[in-house]
């Protein structure tokens, strides 16, 4: 496959939440424009294709030892919010499906030969291998499946504090380093859960064990999808646009 024919997978949300800050809707669609077409040029993709997360995942209902996300701030949102959201879906056709996060949809319609994730999100760079594009920070990120593995576990022993999610308390990322640092890949799954049974115990262990897990893991296929959500996903539909110079962004 040549380079523009090479999918961009938008992640949206972070699109919307750096532009909700303008002083006027206009300023902030000028933005969305400016960001869209400037990765798809330094990514060198003609075809797209954009995704949204609408309303609560599954993962609310997955975590009982503390809300999804309890700790975000729940200040109102900019007035020029909902129409941020609704110009990325009218004008550049971004989707949404019920119950998955755009994290989730990039990721189970990753394929590395075929696409390119643009995200700014950690977690979705991270636990996707190869090469992807972090448009918060406009550079590429590699990662190889070993890579990717040791990540998702790592998460796991941590926590993310971003969404709320406690993992072991006081494990940080030195100590889950230094923990993860002479295990193999495959051994893994086995030596953290073995580290929440040391800590919690073997019944309240596996428990905070299993719904960390499946709070820190990004779906990855359609029967992932399926089996959390029951939900049947559809083919991917990409757009095509014109490719620009880089020059003429500016």
């Amino acid at each position: 496959m040549n380079r523009e024919d090479r999918i961009a997978l938008i992640d949206g949300d972070s699109l919307i939440y750096y532009e909700m800050k303008k002083d006027t809707l206009e300023e902030a669609i000028a933005g969305i424009d400016m960001r869209i077409n400037q990765m798809l040029n330094i990514t060198e993709c003609k075809y797209y294709a954009g995704f949204l997360t609408q309303g609560k995942c599954f993962r609310y209902n997955i975590a009982t030892t503390k809300p999804y996300k309890h700790n975000r701030k729940r200040d109102a949102l900019p007035i020029i919010f909902p129409a941020i959201k609704e110009y990325l879906k009218q004008h550049w056709k971004f989707t949404f499906i019920p119950e998955l996060e755009a994290d989730d949809l990039v990721s189970v319609y990753h394929d590395p030969m075929k696409t390119i994730i643009c995200s700014p999100d950690k977690d979705v760079l991270y636990q996707n291998k190869v090469s992807n594009y972090n448009y918060g920070k406009g550079e590429f990120i590699t990662v190889d499946e070993n890579q990717a593995i040791t990540f998702l576990w790592k998460q796991v022993l941590m926590g993310d504090s971003t969404d709320g999610i406690t993992g072991i308390p006081k494990v940080g990322p030195k100590t889950a380093d230094t923990w993860l640092e002479n295990v193999i890949p495959t051994e893994m799954p086995t030596f953290v859960l073995n580290k929440y049974i040391e800590k919690f115990g073997n019944s309240e262990g596996i428990h905070r064990f299993t719904e960390t897990f499946k709070l820190i893991y990004i779906l990855k296929t359609k029967e992932d999808v399926l089996r959390e959500t029951g939900i049947e996903l559809p083919d991917l539909i990409t757009h095509k646009v014109e490719f620009t110079n880089q020059e003429e962004l500016w």
